[in-house]
């Protein structure tokens, strides 16, 4: 799959650089990778799915 129009992007609230980015400006996926380490693999989520995701992640716990 080629990630080289990709635009990574990290959450406002990561604060220490030790979080995930996410590439959603891709058409028909969303690509997830760990910010230590651009060059390394990447996980690819079909847009439904990284939204149900995000909605069930964004719940608050009880």
């Amino acid at each position: 799959m080629d990630l080289t129009d990709a635009r990574w992007r990290t959450s406002s609230r990561s604060g220490n650089g030790e979080c995930v980015e996410v590439a959603d400006n891709l058409p028909g996926v969303v690509g997830v990778r760990d910010s230590k380490d651009p060059a390394g693999p990447v996980l690819v989520f079909a847009p439904a799915a990284w939204r149900a995701f995000v909605a069930v992640a964004r719940r608050p716990t009880v």
